[in-house]
């Protein structure tokens, strides 16, 4: 941030940058010059908190990549979520004061430390900060039942297709480009997070970047066709893709892929 400040060689930031980026009001009654809260630097890799270890943060993303995973006795992952600038983690911990989840560095991250029995009693003299807390944490649950409610009732395809609109719409809110962007996620991770396999995530990217929704370039991903993408169901299968793409270069031999776009989404 660059209203944070330095204070025995580490960044700080204020109540009132931290509810700037939780995008929440700025409890009246706090003088928030007077509460620091410090920040903590990761490196691609590294792990933030681990499951059963005692709880007694929470994080605030102010820059960077992660993801949060559920790991089985014999070491398979389940990514839960993938937090950037902005998301909250820890919550999980709050119930019975220990991790229940694992946090991982997706790229080098910058964190706000939130000490919750600072929080807590913070929140005993304020009380509209305690609320707008709870709107935070609430908005991190109702997040997970969306996902949760889509995965049940949408296809593979159109579950990468969400993912992929959901992402861009978080790179806008952050300031970047909506349109163009880097995964910092793995497809191995994106399948796990979507209930896919790694090869249903790698042909459902590629059958869009064939089909002219989106281009692909490794983990570079360009948005062409956001409101196709939103209201996609299902792709025809494969042979009638061929087939109507091979026909539309037949009549047109000038026109791009993007020109058969119409007629494989009206046969959705």
């Amino acid at each position: 941030m660059e209203a944070g400040r330095q204070r025995q060689g580490r960044l700080w930031s204020n109540l009132k940058e931290v509810c700037d980026l939780l995008h929440i009001p700025v409890a009246g009654s706090v003088n928030t010059d007077e509460l620091l809260f410090q920040h903590v630097q990761f490196k691609t890799g590294q792990r933030i908190h681990t499951i059963g270890q005692p709880f007694d943060t929470l994080y605030i993303v102010n820059s960077g990549f992660l993801k949060t995973v559920l790991i089985d006795e014999f070491g398979n992952e389940q990514v839960l979520s993938f937090p950037m600038k902005g998301d909250m983690l820890g919550v999980d911990g709050i119930h019975t004061k220990h991790y229940s989840s694992e946090a991982v560095a997706l790229s080098d991250c910058d964190l706000i430390l939130l000490p919750f029995k600072k929080l807590t009693a913070l929140g005993r003299i304020h009380l509209e900060l305690e609320n707008v807390m709870y709107g935070v944490m609430s908005r991190e649950l109702v997040r997970e039942q969306a996902m949760i409610g889509m995965l049940g009732a949408l296809s593979a395809e159109a579950r990468v297709a969400r993912f992929l609109v959901a992402l861009a719409e978080r790179f806008a809110q952050m300031g970047y480009s909506s349109k163009l962007f880097n995964l910092r996620m793995t497809r191995h991770e994106i399948g796990s997070y979507l209930g896919l396999t790694l090869e249903t995530v790698s042909r459902t990217l590629s059958a869009f970047n064939e089909i002219g929704l989106i281009s692909v370039d490794q983990r570079t991903i360009g948005i062409k066709d956001a409101d196709a993408l939103k209201t996609l169901r299902r792709l025809p299968p494969s042979r009638s893709r061929a087939k109507q793409l091979a026909a539309s270069k037949s009549k047109s031999s000038s026109e791009p892929h993007p020109a058969a776009l119409p007629q494989l989404l009206a046969a959705i």
